[in-house]
């Protein structure tokens, strides 16, 4: 069965910007919300919402992950719950993509999307239903998105805003961070050395 393209970033053109995020969500005592636990990159919202990098070897990856409201596609255990039409999320897909979407269904969460990349290309299984992930807004997509989420988890201080370009240097420091530099983005008081070892874990992906 044939796959659906992605138009998405490579999973290491995404590590600068999720570490970056897991770095400042760590001095702030949030790092539960965004980190990487060896080759699992984890991000949520802290509403529900969530979505998760799988690094599998070989240069292959997996992504999955669940928007609580508008994830319209209705897999395996999902379908039951929410009596909805079941979407196969792996309908087509390579036998490789299957351990992280079991580890989740393990673990009692639903799912809205599984994306997997071959080490050249980002594809998915073909549905017509809104899996949720456009409305998800990985921050980690982006440069910018991820610098609105750095800027919005700052802002819960009521200090000034950190600088675009102490936030593009900690981006542009692919993970590869230290004191300093998260210093340089977030307000004082915050634990700032443990948000640079919050985003050097990233470096292990």
């Amino acid at each position: 069965m044939t796959l659906v393209q992605l138009d998405l970033p490579d999973p290491m053109a995404m590590r600068g910007r999720w570490a970056a995020l897991a770095a400042v969500r760590a001095a702030a005592g949030r790092g539960e919300q965004c980190r990487a636990l060896g080759a699992l990159w984890h991000y949520d919202d802290g509403h529900g919402s969530w979505a998760e990098l799988h690094h599998l070897g070989e240069g292959r990856a997996v992504l999955l992950g669940q928007d609580r409201n508008e994830s319209q596609t209705f897999y395996a255990e999902a379908s039951d719950f929410f009596e909805e039409p079941e979407t196969d999320l792996l309908a087509g897909a390579p036998g490789w993509w299957e351990p992280p979407v079991r580890r989740a269904r393990e673990e009692q969460l639903f799912l809205g999307f599984v994306y997997g990349y071959d080490g050249s290309v980002w594809k998915r299984a073909v549905y017509e239903s809104e899996d949720g992930f456009k409305a998800f807004r990985l921050p980690a997509l982006s440069s910018e998105w991820t610098r609105e989420a750095v800027v919005a988890t700052a802002r819960h201080s009521r200090m000034p805003e950190p600088s675009q370009e102490s936030v593009d240097a900690l981006i542009a420091a692919d993970a590869a961070l230290d004191t300093a530099a998260v210093s340089a983005v977030v307000p004082g008081g915050w634990d700032a050395e443990a948000g640079a070892v919050a985003g050097r874990l990233f470096l292990a992906g």
